[in-house]
């Protein structure tokens, strides 16, 4: 008996598409396995055609100790039964059923049969991958994570719910052949999609379920849904009767969801790719086999998806997959329903209230332009359109209409006038002749592909949109045009528009006579034969090289190798604010107080992306550019809040001024348990990064005893003169006191806040690394903004400030309820404007508490997140205000606020007092006099070159 039989079929209602060669792939990855005791059943329908016949012949032949071919009964003709002649010819101890296609993992068969050994369990299941678009990659699922985030063992299905919810068990696991022999597991074979519901049976049946988090099987593919929608419904409708039949509704109502998210939504996002008659028969399919209601507990343009597509309506389905794959734009008009809800339209009533576009006026609204007709009249190219146009956009003013072709990746653009153009519903009907015979002449190299849009503008406001079409709009050998090229007709002599894959209308300049396809195969010969092939590998080398020498770690060692050699530049500093991505925090507060006493001080600020928002008369450059590493290389002093580049060396003659950027909750540094595992070299750099600092500001004991320590700074770096971007806080506080809030800082006019409302600033911690190519990675917050603006919009705007290392996803919201100021510069100008502070772990806390306001926690992860990362006291305890774990627990504290601001007044003081006690209004002033004051720096005003720095 052997360890493994993996069951494979061959010629099946499924399989014989895939041909020998998806064979030949299966096969091969079972004998490549790295657990030798593993055989491939292959199980040959009499259907089979003769490649497939003679591939299964010469698999066996070749290997005829493991791979064993099975002839069953011809009456055998669905993949079902197919798969239950070779679970009855299986002989291992461990069962495994493989669609041709599918490939083992190398050690797919050692994963499973040791956790099924070590476990004891009759099932055990693992990761899998699947094909997804035209170029076969491959990815897994991304609910898999979930599922397997960590190999362990449940006694029950139910404890690892998405086995259930999700199809997870179509491939990928394996069964003790015993159990499935004792609960007489078989594949339904009158079932087509059966290894849908045979899995879930399969794990209700059996007890213990191992899950192992390694990956098990690649090349799973992606079912036809549009050709087996009715079979795809049948199976899930038979595991929901399963669920049921066990007494778990609850996974039932989710197995609804997960269905119409992993199959109906992705079948209407297919409708542009397929053809019309296509169209229609799939809409009447699912008219007829979707019975069930739509879970209302979907996102709203999927339930309108679904809706539509259980309704046959086809049309409809079509203007929603072009809304799944671009929210923003309004696809339909919407129409008002009751309570003030905002519905898809008068045919499909669902709530689309939350996606905001009712809050978005013409201008700024994207509108869904549908392009009904593409064709030729006349030597011209004729095109109709519709475009959407919800009634709360439509302006005061006669409408025009501009058809536009550019270039694509350049700046080229030919106009086109619209002399058709009428308000018809919700939607204006247009209509434009265009000459692109004659007007667009490209150049014939590098512009052969050029992209419609349609401009309409109304009172001097403009709307400009995408011409979106389905695949089988244009019929490419009926439209076509003579083009005229700069370059000639030898570069191309004919336009052929077409549909692009984003579903918009396009251009192309292709050769469709001999002298055009002359040329190009010419073109293609010179540019791939031998000599040119070796030119390109020379001129990718010298790209390589020339990368190298642009390279960071290139630069750091040259940097450290020769500049540091440079002579010091008396009086010059070089600024940056968390890694140059703001002009803000305590060096800017100490630049501008530079300026104020007029040190003769000559200032470089560092910006990572762009210089906007940067001091006009400071020397600008970039980070990591040759002028930045030459700025710091010459600089007297180095003043920042996080860190220069670690492996940049400071110069022996330069002054380190670290002013840091909060205070510590939660663990830093070498107390860090990331910090802690690291190998000693990464622990050696970070401890040379640290030693750079000359001076280290602290604004009170508790820093002294968590930063210091866990940075492992000397007593005589230390300056306990608290930091100076908090002295514009302290200044605002005793303004507040002495003349009350009103006038508002300038903040609020700039940001349109009216006067009658507070403003509450939600602040969250950073929570992960930052995103690839160093942009700002996206969260979703953990405060959910527009249920806080639908119940407090009236008498609160709610400021969103991302750290700067991320940015926040952010809902459209009413006008005037939610804003994002992730952007703004300067922190301290931010706090100053806002009555209430919600946040949960960041720093931002201790500063916010100088102001004496409300301070309100939210942290529903507070134990998990204190466990993790690591905390220097309980949060609960010095709380400055209410924590809170629920958001109902933080919008009922919002909603009794003075309350609660009464019960707190006393924690808020004595955490300012404990955090802040070096926090006096004066820090600026002397930071300035005990680090650049007393090298003798006269009091005149330096002008010197500005500029920015590549």
């Amino acid at each position: 008996m052997t360890d493994f039989s993996c069951v494979i079929t061959a010629g099946g209602e499924k399989g014989g598409s895939e041909g020998p060669d998806a064979l030949r792939a299966s096969v091969a990855s079972v004998l490549g396995q790295s657990l030798r005791g593993s055989e491939a059943v292959v199980v040959l329908a009499a259907r089979a055609d003769a490649p497939t016949r003679t591939a299964a012949r010469a698999l066996a032949e070749s290997s005829p100790g493991r791979v064993r071919l099975i002839h069953p009964d011809p009456a055998a003709r669905t993949t079902g039964a197919l798969r239950n002649a070779g679970l009855d010819a299986a002989t291992g101890r461990y069962v495994l059923v493989l669609t041709p296609g599918e490939r083992l993992h190398r050690h797919a068969c050692r994963n499973l049969w040791q956790a099924g050994e070590r476990s004891r369990a009759d099932l055990v299941a693992g990761r899998w991958r699947r094909t997804v678009g035209e170029g076969r990659k491959e990815q897994e699922p991304p609910w898999q994570d979930e599922l397997y985030a960590r190999s362990r063992t449940v006694a029950r299905f139910a404890e690892a719910p998405h086995l259930v919810v999700r199809d997870a068990l179509v491939t990928g696991f394996c069964l003790r052949r015993e159990a499935a022999l004792r609960h007489g597991l078989r594949y339904e074979e009158d079932l087509a999609h059966g290894e849908i519901l045979f899995g879930p049976l399969a794990a209700a049946a059996v007890g213990r379920i191992a899950l192992v988090r390694r990956l098990i099987v690649t090349g799973r593919a992606v079912p036809d849904r549009a050709r087996d929608l009715a079979a795809l419904v049948e199976a899930h409708r038979r595991v929901a009767a399963t669920l049921d039949a066990h007494g778990l509704p609850a996974l039932r109502e989710e197995r609804e969801r997960a269905f119409v998210r992993d199959h109906l939504v992705p079948l209407a996002r297919s409708f542009p790719r397929l053809p019309a008659a296509r169209r229609t028969r799939v809409a009447a399919t699912a008219a007829r086999v979707l019975t069930a209601s739509v879970p209302r507990e979907l996102p709203p343009l999927e339930r309108v998806a679904a809706t539509l597509l259980a309704r046959g309506d086809a049309e409809g389905v079509l203007t929603a997959a072009y809304a799944l794959s671009r929210p923003a734009t309004v696809c339909a008009p919407g129409v008002m329903g009751e309570g003030g809800r905002v519905e898809w339209d008068d045919h499909c009533p669902v709530d689309i209230t939350e996606i905001g576009h009712q809050y978005r006026e013409f201008g700024e609204a994207r509108l869904m332009n549908r392009l009904t007709r593409c064709t030729a009249e006349e030597g011209r190219l004729l095109l109709e359109g519709r475009l959407v146009l919800p009634p709360h956009t439509v302006p005061d003013a006669p409408f025009t209409a501009t058809l536009e072709f550019r270039a694509r990746g350049g700046a080229r653009a030919v106009a086109f006038p619209v002399d058709d153009v009428r308000r018809d519903g919700n939607g204006i009907t247009w209509g434009a002749r265009a000459d692109i015979s004659r007007l667009l002449r490209p150049l014939g190299v590098r512009d052969t592909a050029w992209d419609a849009r349609l401009i309409l503008e109304a009172g001097g406001i403009r709307s400009v949109s995408d011409l979106f079409g389905p695949q089988d709009l244009v019929e490419e050998a009926a439209v076509r045009f003579a083009a005229r090229p700069r370059l000639g007709r030898l570069a191309g002599d004919t336009w052929e528009p077409y549909i692009t894959l984003k579903d918009h209308l396009a251009l192309r300049l292709t050769a469709r006579r001999r002298p055009a396809r002359t040329t190009r195969r010419l073109v293609r010969y010179a540019t791939h034969f031998r000599p040119a092939r070796k030119a390109k590998l020379l001129a990718r080398a010298l790209r390589k090289r020339l990368d190298r020498y642009r390279s960071r770690s290139f630069k750091a060692a040259t940097y450290n190798t020769w500049l540091t050699r440079l002579p010091v530049r008396r009086g010059s500093v070089v600024f940056e604010s968390h890694m140059g991505r703001c002009y803000g925090d305590s060096p800017r507060t100490l630049h501008e107080e530079i300026r104020r006493q007029g040190l003769r001080l000559r200032s470089t600020w560092s910006y990572d992306t762009s210089p906007a928002g940067f001091p006009a008369d400071a020397r600008l450059v970039r980070r990591w550019s040759w002028r930045y590493l030459w700025a710091l290389a010459r600089a007297e002093y180095w003043v920042d809040n996080q860190g220069f580049p670690q492996n940049l060396r400071k110069p022996a003659r330069t002054t380190y001024l670290q002013t840091w950027h909060g205070s510590a909750y939660k663990r830093m540094g070498f107390d860090e348990t990331r910090v802690r595992l690291q190998n000693a070299p990464q622990r050696e750099r970070l401890q040379q990064a640290v030693h750079r600092f000359d001076h280290f500001l602290v604004r009170s004991e508790h820093d002294v005893a968590t930063l210091a320590r866990a940075y492992r700074l000397p007593e005589d770096r230390l300056l306990r003169t608290g930091y100076p971007r908090n002295d514009a806080l302290v200044a605002e506080r005793t303004r507040t006191e002495t003349e009350g809030r009103l006038p508002r800082p300038p903040l609020a006019g700039a940001l349109g806040i009216d006067d009658h409302k507070k403003v509450v600033l939600y602040a969250p911690t950073f929570r992960g690394g930052p995103a690839a190519g160093g942009k700002r990675a996206r969260r979703r917050l953990l405060l959910d903004v527009r249920e806080f603006a639908e119940r407090f919009g009236d008498t609160y705007t709610l400021l969103v400030r991302a750290h700067y290392l991320e940015a926040a996803r952010l809902p459209v919201c009413p006008p005037g309820t939610v804003i994002d100021v992730s952007r703004h510069h300067d922190v301290s100008e931010v706090l100053a404007l806002a009555d209430v502070l919600v946040t949960d772990y960041s720093s931002i806390m201790f500063d916010f508490a100088l102001l004496d306001r409300p301070v309100l926690l939210y942290a529903p992860d507070l134990d998990t997140y204190a466990a993790e990362r690591g905390s220097y006291f309980d949060l609960r305890e010095k709380a400055p205000g209410p924590v809170a774990a629920t958001q109902e627990e933080l919008f009922a504290e919002l909603a009794e606020l003075k309350k609660s601001d009464i019960r707190h007044t006393s924690h808020r003081a004595a955490f300012a007092a404990e955090f802040g006690a070096y926090d006096r209004g004066d820090a600026a002033r002397r930071v300035v006099a005990a680090v650049f004051s007393r090298q003798g720096a006269s009091r005149i005003t330096d002008h010197h070159d500005r500029g920015a720095g590549r």
